[in-house]
């Protein structure tokens, strides 16, 4: 199969009052890959992923898109193209949760302005998929948080995007969720071809269920790769500022924070 290049940076520099966070990056993502990028707070992950969605501008270097740089996208065109999952999210109007995914079909509307049909049911496969469909009626104020991100999740979905940007998808989910969502997102790249990139911080499921990762430092250095080679222990150590420590188990890779401490001896 001819790899599809989807998404590309040029020696793409990111700074926040005067500080480096990346520098000269130079990244490919292919069609199909899931990208797990990991790194410290304040490491540069949400800006980038900001960045490269087009929701911000870059201090120096290029974002392309299919191509063509995201400032040559109308926006209407981009939206059919990428989806953005923010890390956090306020509501201040009382939406329901149906009307929050359907907003994510309005870029498919042309010059229609009320949804159809087929809006509809991408709405309602989306909820149904995020185990949310029976609280389509709520307004998404009462909703708990972890009910909310998946409501956010299904927004995303129903955007019907071939690049999924997630920061942090599993913020506020229980376990269960949480496995259940990373499941999907590796089937939608495995099965549809989807292409994903996210930000977490849990080390085992970013090794789960992606192909490729991106380890920011926060002082501009970086590295990309197949997880097999840079989801190493000792790599992850350096750009995580905590030692990592890897067990087999299973025929899983498991990586856990070495302890530093010891609780004292009871006298």
């Amino acid at each position: 199969m001819i790899a599809h290049q989807l998404l590309k940076t040029q020696e793409l520099s990111l700074q926040i009052g005067g500080r480096t966070l990346v520098r000269d990056l130079d990244w490919t993502v292919q069609a199909g890959e899931c990208w797990s990028i990991i790194g410290r707070n304040g490491a540069g992950k949400s800006t980038l992923l900001r960045t490269v969605a087009g929701l911000r501008g870059a201090h120096e270097g290029a974002v392309q898109l299919d191509g063509r740089t995201l400032d040559d996208w109308p926006l209407e065109e981009l939206a059919r193209k990428r989806a953005y999952l923010a890390q956090s999210r306020t509501d201040a109007f009382a939406y329901s949760a149906i009307d929050t995914v359907l907003s994510a079909r309005h870029p498919y509307h042309a010059n229609r302005y009320w949804e159809g049909s087929d809006d509809h049911q991408a709405a309602l496969q989306a909820l149904a998929a995020m185990e949310v469909d029976h609280l389509a009626a709520r307004d998404v104020r009462t909703l708990s948080g972890g009910e909310r991100q998946r409501v956010a999740i299904a927004a995303l979905l129903a955007q019907d995007t071939p690049l999924l940007l997630l920061d942090e998808p599993a913020n506020a989910l229980d376990l269960a969720h949480q496995v259940s969502v990373m499941g999907l997102l590796a089937r939608l790249c495995r099965r549809e071809r989807k292409t994903v990139v996210m930000i977490g911080h849990d080390l085992n499921l970013a090794h789960g269920i992606s192909t490729h990762a991106l380890l920011l430092r926060g002082d501009g250095g970086w590295l990309a790769g197949p997880v097999a080679q840079v989801m190493q222990p000792a790599l992850l150590g350096d750009y995580l500022g905590h030692p990592i420590e890897m067990i087999e188990h299973g025929g899983r890779r498991i990586f856990i924070p070495r302890e530093d401490y010891h609780e004292p001896l009871d006298a």
